[in-house]
């Protein structure tokens, strides 16, 4: 079971207690437990997190600089659950509820994350190990305590309410954040620590791997995991804590939700695409109304390239014409320009390895064609761990080295100039 789990919400609350009443008797009346049981809760916790949170004085307990490191990580992890609490009880038009880690379970927020997750109460039980029935029974505790209707069915299917999607959103970045704790306090003993990376085509081939090598060779004993998905997904797991950062994409405008915070990293050229054999590879002089002779493959409305690509045409006073293929693919997309004489935009570092070995190749055109500012997505309120704030600087120094690197040589393609940065 993740360790996570093993946690009790109330003896959590209890640590900020002590740490400001500076004493075990003051902060058992004020959390209402008996001061044995409340040591008892301490001791627990200090051994299954294998530290020392307080040091015992004759005066009274103070927090050892461990334990205050984690007690902040635990007093925002329960303003995520009280934020989520209230949304929950104020939707339900009732009245606030105090003192909420007191009144609901790890188990009960654990198999509800799990139905929700999995929109089956046996897909959930199997997944987290416990009865049908103890989950049953765990989230109808958590709509009791809670004062509303999470789940509903949908056939056989469980389907959450909006309302209860929004909480298990909260209850997400509540767990992510005491994960987080948890990975200080690993690293404090045992150097390392974890970062969850969500990546996009256009920097899956150069730029993350270089990142990740270097990132690995300074912290030997850091964990990363890389996450590839389409860009609202892997938005949608930023928000939600389950990753830490998306390195990757275009830069949005506006930006796609008032959570996050983006952060430019390197201007991206685009190119027209072709096989090596295309026949507008053999033209002296390329225009736009060449263009428009051959089929497209674009990824679908609405994604920033297919903008891109629109905006090609336009600052050249031509409208697009309609695409044939629209893929978000690039994989596909690649494999398809092989195929014939289909044309696509691309970065250059999304056909790398295919233009080395001389199968796909850029197509200049009188004009140029553009240029786009790739990002670094973080939520606004995310809290780093120093190993993962030294991964985001070092993706800043990277991509400030690229910079400078295009700015000198300008990749040496010749014909190819870079009009301006592409509206997204």
């Amino acid at each position: 079971m993740d360790k996570i789990y093993a946690l009790n919400l109330r003896h959590l609350e209890a640590l900020s207690v002590i740490s400001r009443a500076g004493s075990m008797s003051a902060a058992a009346e004020q959390v209402s437990l008996s001061q044995p049981a409340l040591a008892q809760a301490v001791g627990k916790l200090e051994r299954h997190l294998d530290t020392r949170l307080f040091e015992r004085q004759a005066m009274g307990m103070r927090p050892t600089e461990t334990g205050l490191a984690w007690i902040v990580r635990v007093e925002h992890a329960l303003r995520y659950l009280i934020h989520g609490v209230r949304l929950v009880r104020r939707s339900a038009r009732l009245a606030p509820l105090d003192h909420i880690e007191r009144r609901v379970s790890m188990v009960q927020l654990r198999a509800l994350v799990a139905v929700e997750n999995c929109s089956s109460y046996a897909a959930a039980a199997e997944q987290i190990g416990l009865s049908q029935p103890a989950v049953h029974r765990a989230v109808r505790e958590l709509q009791d305590a809670l004062g509303a209707e999470l789940l509903v069915r949908a056939g056989r299917a469980v389907r959450p309410t909006d309302l209860a999607s929004r909480f298990v959103r909260f209850v997400r970045l509540m767990l992510a954040e005491l994960r987080t704790g948890l990975d200080e306090i690993a690293a404090g003993k045992h150097g390392g620590g974890r970062i969850s990376i969500g990546t996009l085509p256009m920097a899956r081939a150069v730029f993350l791997p270089d990142l990740l090598a270097r990132f690995a060779q300074e912290h030997p004993g850091a964990s990363m995991e890389v996450r590839e998905a389409p860009y609202g997904e892997l938005l949608m797991a930023l928000r939600h804590g389950d990753i830490d950062l998306v390195i990757g994409g275009a830069m949005r405008y506006p930006a796609p939700a008032n959570d996050v915070d983006q952060e430019g990293l390197f201007n991206d050229e685009l190119f027209i695409v072709g096989n090596s054999e295309h026949p507008l590879r053999h033209r002296n002089r390329v225009t736009i109304d060449d263009l428009l002779a051959y089929p497209w493959a674009v990824p679908a409305l609405g994604v920033p390239m297919r903008r891109n690509w629109e905006t090609l045409f336009r600052t050249h006073g031509v409208e697009p014409p309609t695409p044939r293929i629209e893929c978000g693919s690039v994989l596909v997309t690649r494999g398809l320009m092989l195929k014939g004489d289909w044309l696509t935009l691309m970065s250059l570092d999304q056909f790398l390895f295919e233009r080395q070995a001389g199968a796909l190749a850029e197509i200049p055109i009188e004009g140029g064609v553009l240029r786009r500012r790739m990002a670094m997505v973080r939520r606004s309120d995310w809290r780093p761990t120093a190993m993962q704030e030294r991964f985001a600087a070092m993706a800043r120094e990277m991509g400030e080295e690229r910079t400078r690197m295009d700015a000198d040589a300008s990749l040496n393609l010749p014909g190819v100039a870079a009009a301006n940065v592409a509206p997204q």
